[in-house]
Formats: C-alpha cells, sequence, structure tokens
C-alpha cells in the first residue's frame, strides 16, 4: 500500500520536527519535505509528489495559510490542503473552506486525533474542529446568505445550522422540537439540493457556497 506524501509549511522549526517525527512513525504515512515560507513550500511541491499539505495559518512575515492556497492552486497544486493552526478569526475559518481545504484542525488537540483526522481526510472527508464550528456558523450568518442558501427553506436552514454543530438528528429534532423523520426528511433535500451524499461533504459544500456568494 502507497504512503500518504506530506509536505509541512509551518515557520516555528521545533513544531515542525515534532510533527514530523510523530507522522512518521505511523506506517501509512511518509514526510516528504518541512517548510518554513510559502516559497520554500511551492518550490518543494514542484519537486515531489505531495497528497497532503498540513499548513499552519500563521506564518509569520505577515505571510498567511490563505496566500499559500492562492498561490498553490495557481501553480497547478490540486490535492488536499488540511490547516493545522492554533487558532484564526472566524471569517478567515470560512475564506480557507470557500478555497478548497479539506478542513481545520486546532494544534492542543492530541496527536492521536490528529493522525485520525488525517486518515479521515484521505478518505474524503471534511474533518473541522468542534471548536471552530461556531464561529463558523457566526461568520456564515454575519456576512450573509446568498447563493444556494436562498433555495433552502427555514427548516432546511435550520437543520442545517445543526449539521454544522456536529448535532445528530436526535439532538436537532430536539433543539428545533420537530421529529426525528422531519429531521431526515430535512437532511434528504439538503443532499438533493446540494448534490452530496454525506453529512461531511454537506458541511463542506455549503460553506463552500457561501463562501462563493462572498466572492472567495
Amino acid at each position: 500500500m502507497a504512503k500518504t506524501q506530506l509536505l509541512l509549511l509551518d515557520d516555528h522549526a521545533l513544531f515542525r520536527v515534532m510533527l514530523s517525527r510523530l507522522l512518521e512513525t505511523e506506517p501509512d504515512f511518509r514526510v516528504v519535505a518541512q517548510c518554513s515560507s510559502t516559497q520554500e513550500a511551492l518550490g518543494a511541491l514542484g519537486r515531489s509528489h505531495v497528497d497532503l499539505v498540513l499548513l499552519d495559518y500563521d506564518l509569520g512575515n505577515r505571510e498567511t495559510g490563505l496566500q499559500f492556497i492562492r498561490r498553490a492552486r495557481e501553480a497547478g497544486y490540486k490535492s488536499r490542503i488540511f490547516i493545522v493552526t492554533a487558532g484564526m478569526n472566524d471569517a478567515d475559518y470560512v475564506r480557507a473552506l470557500g478555497l478548497g481545504i479539506c478542513g481545520i484542525f486546532l494544534k492542543h488537540s492530541s496527536p492521536e486525533l490528529l493522525t485520525e483526522a488525517i486518515h479521515k481526510v484521505m478518505a474524503g472527508e471534511t474533518w473541522i474542529d468542534q471548536r471552530c464550528v461556531q464561529g463558523l456558523v457566526k461568520a456564515v450568518e454575519n456576512q450573509g446568505r446568498q447563493s444556494r442558501s436562498n433555495q433552502l427553506s427555514e427548516r432546511e436552514r435550520e437543520v442545517l445550522k445543526g449539521v454544522f454543530a456536529g448535532s445528530s438528528n436526535k439532538e436537532i429534532g430536539g433543539h428545533l422540537n420537530i421529529s426525528e423523520a422531519s429531521v431526515k426528511s430535512a437532511l434528504q433535500q439538503l443532499f438533493m439540493k446540494t448534490g452530496v451524499r454525506t453529512r461531511s461533504q454537506l458541511v463542506r459544500v455549503a460553506l463552500e457556497e457561501y463562501g462563493a456568494a462572498l466572492g472567495f
């Protein structure tokens, strides 16, 4: 089985070294490059095959992860980018997802959880740390609901908020005072309108649609 080829982009050398050592203990991971700047990472992408970039948001020297994402896409990199950060503001969470990242992981989470998250995003899922979800919902609400959101009913929007928050169908139903069957029905409508089949895909597509409406 081929190993997942990883590139680490973080301006803190100690964190890069520690993260590399951690990831190299996994039999299906291989770190092909450790980079401290956007320019260095773009060069590494040109030299090596990379399946996943683990990207810090604050890269120092007035560089941000969003700048790297845009430049990497312009340079032709089409594979996954996963933000691993100490934190970002709510609007930048939405912007990053609108640029097509596969998830957001907060650095103060456990190493075991990071390994799990990498496996999930490589399987095609979107990983959003639960501590980011409330900020994402707030940012989306504050910045507008154009595009596909205008096609959603009020119930569908409320169910979608519950999905953003990581709630189960039963929890969403209890919060909205509707049956679990009604929640399932609203989810089926959301799946049809967005063209997806899973909750993780629904989160990603919905956020990308909000991002597109804001010109990202």
